[in-house]
């Protein structure tokens, strides 16, 4: 049974390799991804320092890391959030515990105040493309901002 709870300490480590492991398997550990996120290794903190910021890590029986996904803040004035660093081991893939993921980071952007979700992807991430659209979310077309992940190409928003 799949547990999902908040980030702890211990995660850091085995999150970030999931993160970088999952992009290089794409050809995506290039400046402008989250491969050279500066928060990458220390998730655990970045999420920590506000209320209105969240990592949730999917857990098995055992304790292993499966993944995980986080939301913090994009643009507060506008009610806007970010869906951040949507990832699984691939062994974890195809049970869709990335639904259960999202449901989890939307409850808490939910309660957070947040209307809005915005999110960045790469169109060769197509497993991540399928997901973000069948949960809802739609394509803008463009980015939001000039953000620090200028090689992501897809830009998508839910409004919850």
């Amino acid at each position: 049974m799949v547990k999902i709870r908040p980030i702890e300490g211990q995660d850091d480590t085995v999150l970030a390799a999931i993160i970088r492991d999952s992009l290089k398997s794409y050809g995506l550990d290039i400046p402008g991804t989250a491969y050279f996120d500066k928060e990458l290794d220390h998730l655990s903190s970045f999420y920590s320092k506000k209320a209105n910021r969240e990592y949730f890590v999917a857990v098995d029986d055992a304790g292993n890391v499966l993944g995980g996904d986080g939301i913090a803040e994009f643009d507060p004035v506008n009610k806007i959030a970010e869906l951040q660093k949507l990832y699984l081991t691939n062994a974890a893939r195809g049970h869709h515990l990335s639904y259960r993921l999202l449901d989890t980071a939307v409850g808490f952007a939910k309660g957070a105040g947040y209307k809005t979700i915005y999110l960045e992807t790469h169109h060769s991430l197509k497993e991540a493309v399928h997901l973000y659209q069948s949960y809802g979310f739609s394509d803008l077309g463009h980015p939001l901002n000039n953000g620090e992940h200028s090689s992501m190409d897809k830009f998508f928003v839910l409004n919850i």
